[in-house]
């Protein structure tokens, strides 16, 4: 499944500054039945943006209108737990197009890289020059360049790079998932077997 192009991304942020936070409360088991990367952005932290009776939980970020963006600014080891993919599914469908975070999960990194979600990791200390931008000015922007491979404070111009491997590199600027990058080369898996001897 194909998504859209990533290539510059200039957004505000949403600020969640809570360490080791799992796929379980990224999103919780019960809503794990679906097949398709439909709905899950309803049930994204399902558990601390709802009470009991679904009403919205004044104090959890994402029920605070002053917070908006296509950019999800997370603590250290975001995305740790089971592998589950529904939960990049789930940012994904929200709205986010971007997570920052110090350090990630291998399996949720992956996950994201894979459906057009894009992993930044920077240094703790450019972490929380970020927290400190969007605690004085909510709609601090951020830029991502990913061709660059930098993230900047947009009000302060503070800087840094950050990694990514090559071919997920290519594919998130192209918009492509791992069988759209097979169907686009399969000319030359064709002309590479007709080369081969049976």
């Amino acid at each position: 499944m194909a998504y859209d192009k990533f290539n510059i991304l200039t957004s505000s942020a949403v600020p969640l500054p809570i360490e080791n936070v799992d796929t379980d409360q990224i999103i919780p088991a019960r809503f794990l039945k679906a097949t398709e990367r439909k709905g899950f952005g309803d049930n994204l932290f399902r558990d601390w943006r709802y009470n009991a009776d679904n009403t919205p939980k004044e104090n959890f970020v994402l029920n605070n209108p002053i917070y908006s963006g296509k950019i999800l600014v997370g603590g250290k080891n975001f995305g740790s737990g089971s592998s589950r993919e529904h939960a990049a599914w789930a940012v994904y469908d929200y709205g986010f197009r971007c997570v920052v975070s110090s350090f990630f999960a291998d399996i949720f990194r992956n996950n994201c890289l894979n459906i057009g979600v894009l992993p930044v990791q920077v240094s703790a200390e450019f972490l929380d020059k970020i927290y400190k931008a969007i605690e004085t000015d909510p709609n601090t922007e951020l830029e991502i360049s990913l061709p660059d491979q930098t993230i900047t404070i947009k009000a302060t111009g503070a800087k840094e790079s950050f990694d990514i491997n090559d071919y997920k590199k290519a594919n998130m600027l192209n918009g492509f998932d791992d069988i759209d990058y097979l169907l686009n080369i399969k000319e030359d898996i064709r002309e590479f077997a007709l080369d081969r001897p049976l």
